[in-house]
């Protein structure tokens, strides 16, 4: 299970509502190191906090390039661009240990220079870079929120898998 602690989110500046939120929901009034699940940050802040919060923990990168890139999969159907397409099939390979990070740099690269018509293409083209940005995706259809969460609380309570 994926932890962080509320030193580390607190670190990052967190928006007051967000914070004030957390913190009554876990019952405390000031920033511990108590290890912190993802999973109750969840279910305390939403989908939205949760994605930010993941900025505390950059070792579990993995894990929030696996989720990013399984957000622009859900909306690959909205473009036919092949720079696009092709940029997830490499972020895939490079998740898996097949391509270099010269080859992903270079597939977003060609994919970033088309998205700026494409909300799909974004959507692609963010998934090696961050998390966050895919969610903004959320509204594609009317449970993508609720499949967001629930694939986002799939992946941080299993154990960590190893970083790229």
């Amino acid at each position: 299970m994926l932890t962080t602690t509320l030193n580390n989110i607190r670190a990052h500046s967190p928006c007051t509502e967000g914070w004030t939120n957390l913190l009554a929901g876990l019952n405390k009034t000031q920033a511990d190191d108590e290890p912190l699940p993802y999973a109750h940050i969840l279910e305390i802040n939403g989908l939205a906090d949760t994605l930010w919060c993941m900025r505390a923990e950059p070792q579990h990168r993995r894990v929030w390039a696996e989720f990013a890139l399984w957000c622009a999969e859900q909306v690959k159907r909205l473009t036919r661009d092949g720079r696009s397409l092709h940029a997830l099939e490499v972020t895939r390979r490079y998740l898996d240990g097949y391509a270099t990070l010269v080859e992903l740099r270079a597939a977003c690269d060609a994919a970033a220079a088309y998205a700026a018509a494409d909300a799909a293409a974004a959507a692609a083209a963010a998934a090696a870079d961050a998390a966050y940005a895919a969610a903004a995706y959320a509204d594609v259809d009317a449970d993508a929120h609720e499949k967001q969460a629930a694939k986002l609380l799939e992946l941080v309570t299993q154990e960590a898998p190893a970083n790229v």
